[in-house]
């Protein structure tokens, strides 16, 4: 039962400040008489958002699909080439800064060339959004494996175990809190670039992604469609953490448990 309590309360605050907020903008629209071309009420959003929900969900579905994709794939890539530079000081050295370098680049910047090596439509979205997410989840894995205890690493070599022993059994498990950070944080930048890719190679129609109705409303004056698009793109992005914090609560979870039973075991 207490737990049921605390889990509504963190429910219960969110939703009662974004009420409260929804609410001091309808007034402060209302009582200022600004112009909706400027900034829509969110009453006029909300009717935007459902005379055109065709079109959004529709978008939405797209942008989620490429958000989705390239956070996986960056996932991926960024544990297996973060575990290889981790293992290895000369890649650290010389790989690591490097990538460091490339994060700095703007990625509205590179989605032009992306357009050029992969064309217009879906594969250029999910590039820029495998671009925007891989470092997060490279500089995580490669913190949390550099930071593990030296002294079990001390134990698996004299015990002879071999490199891949020891990334499977102990490297990659004990950086899991940091390889989780690191993905909550990839989740939230992939539909960022999921977006900017779909503004320079989204395809119009019935099922345009969320970056293309965001400019095409832009291109039509339609001030409360672009504020629709925008909560919609912020729900697939919120959705996307909600979806990884929860797998990352499942593998701490289980990384907590199989710590307190090894050390119950050695005991």
């Amino acid at each position: 039962m207490m737990r049921v309590m605390k889990s509504i309360r963190m429910i219960a605050a969110p939703v009662i400040a974004v009420t409260f907020i929804l609410v001091a903008w309808q007034i402060a629209v209302m009582m200022s008489g600004v112009s909706a071309f400027l900034v829509p009420s969110p009453l006029a959003i909300g009717q935007t958002m459902w005379a055109s929900s065709d079109r959004l969900i529709g978008g939405a579905i797209q942008t989620a699909m490429a958000s989705t994709i390239g956070f996986v794939i960056a996932a991926v890539i960024g544990i297996l080439v973060g575990s290889m530079i981790a293992a290895v000081p000369f890649l650290r050295r010389s790989l690591y800064p490097l990538a460091t370098i490339l994060q700095m680049v703007p990625l509205v910047a590179v989605a032009p060339l992306l357009v050029i090596w992969l064309g217009f439509g879906l594969p250029t979205a999910i590039a820029a959004a495998t671009v925007v997410a891989v470092f997060p989840v490279l500089a995580a894995t490669i913190d949390g494996q550099v930071s593990v205890d030296p002294g079990l690493r001390e134990f698996f070599l004299l015990h002879g175990a071999s490199a891949w022993t020891r990334w499977r059994k102990l490297d990659l498990p004990a950086s899991i809190p940091a390889i989780v950070t690191g993905l909550r944080i990839a989740a939230g930048l992939a539909v960022i670039g999921a977006i900017v890719g779909e503004f320079v190679s989204g395809y119009g129609g019935p099922n345009a992604p969320l970056g293309i109705v965001i400019m095409t409303a832009m291109r039509e004056a339609r001030t409360d469609l672009v504020f629709a698009a925008i909560a919609l793109s912020a729900v697939v992005g919120f959705a996307l953490f909600g979806a990884v914090s929860c797998l990352g609560w499942l593998l701490v979870s289980r990384w907590h448990a199989s710590g307190v039973n090894s050390l119950e075991q050695s005991k």
